[in-house]
């Protein structure tokens, strides 16, 4: 692989958890497909996800297989937040998959969506082994970078091996994650279409401790109208002193009571 100049800050993401959810599995499969030993041999690639699969088939009643979903689905706001960290990063994923993660990606629509992609089963070594992240570090060409992981042990085996670890167990951890670290802007614009209404939203948050909480006017595009606008409250840092990304969440709810929306800076 080419080495990439260290000229954004590097972000690594896991997939299943983070960016990719899955529905329960069936137990009857999970004590089987997620057993140490087979599920190991699986991501570290000395068997193919056919075979992999096989020996699950094998295992489980007749039938048990095809109630499985095995593509899973994206989690929407997670690959936002992917999007908005690309504009400013180095985006790789790595992955403690099977042999069938390209395939998967490309059904899913992501394989368009990540700078680089490390499967485990193609590197022949797995998380938390301490060598897969110096392996992805070295090849990448980066000292160091951030990495997130909805398990605990692989974020903190990627600090014991040179990066910044954080555990992130859903979305809204990986939003504060990427947030506090500066990796997606910290600016959350709060449009609102009444100008007195999005004034006093303003001076309330203001009295809270937001920042700047400036209203701006915001001329629809194509529009001579003067009438047609929209009116921005600017908010780029919280009561708490994080950005004001961090609680993007909030601010939606906020706007829609208001019958407003936000967006980025």
């Amino acid at each position: 692989m080419e080495r990439t100049p260290a000229l954004k800050p590097l972000l690594l993401l896991d997939l299943d958890g983070v960016v990719r959810v899955f529905p329960p599995t069936p137990p009857e499969i999970a004590a089987v497909a997620f057993e140490p030993e087979l599920l190991g041999r699986a991501v570290r690639g000395e068997i193919t996800d056919a075979q992999w699969r096989d020996e699950i088939a094998a295992r489980v009643p007749p039938g048990e297989v095809a109630r499985w979903s095995v593509v899973g689905e994206v989690v929407p706001e997670a690959l936002e937040l992917v999007r908005a960290a690309r504009k400013q990063c180095f985006v790789a994923l790595l992955s403690n998959a099977t042999t069938r993660l390209e395939a998967d990606l490309a059904q899913l629509g992501l394989d368009g969506e990540f700078d680089a992609v490390f499967n485990s089963a193609r590197l022949g070594v797995a998380k938390p082994d301490h060598a897969v992240y110096r392996r992805v570090l070295d090849e990448l060409g980066y000292p160091t970078g951030v990495f997130c992981d909805d398990t605990a042990e692989n974020a903190l085996a990627a600090t014991e091996a040179g990066l910044d670890g954080v555990h992130v167990p859903d979305t809204r951890a990986l939003r504060v994650a990427l947030a506090t670290r500066g990796l997606i802007p910290p600016t959350v614009l709060v449009i609102l279409p009444d100008r007195d209404e999005a004034e006093e939203l303003a001076q309330e948050l203001l009295e809270e401790g937001w920042a700047p909480a400036r209203v701006h006017r915001d001329m629809l595009a194509g529009e001579d109208d003067a009438e047609d606008v929209d009116w921005v409250v600017e908010l780029t840092t919280a009561p708490d002193g994080t950005p004001a990304s961090a609680h993007r969440p909030e601010l939606d709810e906020l706007a829609e009571r208001h019958d407003g929306f936000t967006g980025a800076h």
